[in-house]
């Protein structure tokens, strides 16, 4: 871990010298809130900030000026804490270093290049996914991309986080869809991956920066893929079945058999009645979508309604999928409508996503019900606990889940009572069965007490990525590595 040879007032001056003192903001509040992320939201929305408050939030606006930040803190030995967008879920935007310099590159938002002959699109690390959305369906075509935090996502956090969205089956998760990039390391080396369609020149090298987090670099330029938007062939489907063990099967026979609806997922009973509440009846759901070209989305749906007939199954009006979909993204008044519930009903609602092979889904999903319900210490405060599968593959799929509690207690102590002992089984149970213990929010700074055990021989290789690309430890301390490496 990095140890600062500069004051947190030195610090700032000689940000304001580097970049600009436009760029650099030491207001107190701004300082505060930005020592946090969502993984704190609880206590944010009190306004409690315990950690260490950073010194100053850097502005950058050019390339040029992400290498000088970055050489002058290496130098200094000062921790930074890249970001774009603020939507990480995990503690991987915390300052748990004293005198940290959070990057910030949302003023990086040019959208470089749109390409329709070459189908692709070059954005500066702080351009808005929904933004990006908005101008390339203006010519009928589409990202594909579409997280749940679309309207607020930037594209730098995306590709460090391994971001995935809700129509990955069909067109692939961030890493599928990064063509080339642009990152600064450390000591202000800008590196650039070309874009080309493949190559086989070495190891994929882009994946040396795609979710490394900004533990070892800062995203600076992205270039993604671009699909044809074809909404109008958008078919919609839904389903009642016994179980999410049975609603995976339904997903599994689609997904093997080579059909790829964009969206294909499996609600629990009690996670599909908070989302479904009007037509689940204590049932779990089953949601489809087929999606491209007339031909491929009719074939598609054709394959839908052919395997769910091979179980009991009673089908939902496809309008009520089309509506729910339509409202599913969280743009900010969601989340302040969300901070106002936790103020005024000390109420609140949190997720763990894993990844499981095929042959484990329903020994993990068990686990975790069965452990929380008997070893959680507060399970009596739990208003709700259930999952769901959002995003699948040959191999398996992913579990997603969701629980909602009462808090009873002081609000410093809401992590520590609640989300870190839940999040602690879902991880553990993950592991336990051979799966991954996080499917794509990252690794954050609360999850790196497993990460030794997730990459098991691999971690070595992790390892020397660090030690090779950060020699001085001043990325994202705690972040994928504890602090304590």
């Amino acid at each position: 871990m990095a140890t600062p040879t500069l004051s947190r007032e030195n610090i700032a001056s000689e940000l304001r010298t580097l970049i600009g003192a436009e760029n650099v903001d030491t207001t107190e509040q701004e300082l505060r809130e930005a020592s946090v992320d969502r993984f704190k939201k609880y206590t944010a929305v009190h306004n409690i900030f315990d950690g260490p408050i950073p010194a100053a939030i850097a502005y950058v606006r050019s390339t040029e000026q992400v290498a000088a930040v970055l050489a002058f803190a290496n130098e200094h030995r000062i921790n930074i804490v890249p970001r774009t967008g603020r939507t990480a879920t995990e503690g991987g935007l915390e300052t748990v270093v004293e005198n940290t310099i959070v990057l910030d590159g949302s003023k990086m938002d040019q959208i470089i290049k749109i390409d329709e002959t070459n189908m692709m699109v070059t954005v500066q690390c702080g351009v808005p996914l929904q933004h990006l959305e908005d101008v390339v369906r203006e010519l009928g075509l589409t990202t594909g991309h579409s997280p749940q935090s679309k309207p607020l996502a930037q594209y730098g956090g995306l590709v460090a986080t391994r971001s995935i969205g809700q129509f990955s089956t069909l067109y692939g998760a961030i890493e599928d869809m990064v063509v080339g990039l642009e990152a600064v390391f450390p000591d202000g080396t800008v590196t650039r991956i070309k874009n080309v369609p493949r190559r086989a020149a070495g190891p994929d090298i882009r994946h040396l920066i795609i979710g490394n987090e900004g533990a070892l670099c800062f995203i600076s330029e992205v270039t993604v893929k671009l699909f044809r938007y074809t909404p109008e062939n958008n078919r919609f489907f839904g389903y009642l079945v016994d179980d999410i063990g049975t609603g995976v099967d339904v997903l599994r026979e689609l997904v093997v058999e080579g059909y790829k609806p964009s969206v294909c997922r499996a609600y629990s009973p009690e996670d599909a009645n908070q989302h479904f509440a009007h037509f689940s009846k204590n049932k779990a759901v089953v949601v489809l979508v087929a999606e491209g070209p007339k031909p491929l989305a009719d074939a598609t749906a054709q394959a839908i309604e052919e395997t769910i007939e091979r179980f009991a199954h009673e089908k939902v009006d496809p309008a009520h999928i089309e509506a729910w979909f339509n409202n599913l993204n969280w743009g900010q008044d969601k989340i302040d409508a969300e901070k106002e519930v936790m103020l005024a009903e000390a109420h609140l609602g949190y997720t763990t996503e894993v990844s499981v092979d095929w042959s484990n889904v329903r020994d993990l999903y068990d686990g975790v019900m069965n452990r929380v319900r008997t070893e959680f210490p507060h399970a009596a405060d739990l208003t709700m606990l259930g999952a769901h599968s959002s995003h699948s593959y040959q191999t398996g799929t992913n579990l997603y889940f969701v629980y909602d509690y009462q808090i009873t207690c002081e609000p410093r102590e809401e992590i520590n009572q609640y989300h870190i002992p839940l999040n602690a089984i879902i991880v553990e149970e993950a592991l336990r069965v051979g799966g991954s213990m996080v499917h794509h929010h990252g690794i954050g700074k609360y999850r790196t007490p497993w990460t030794a055990q997730e990459h098991g021989s691999a971690l070595y290789i992790l390892e020397k990525f660090k030690s090779t690309f950060d020699p001085n430890g001043i990325m994202n301390a705690g972040t994928i590595f504890p602090l304590d490496n």
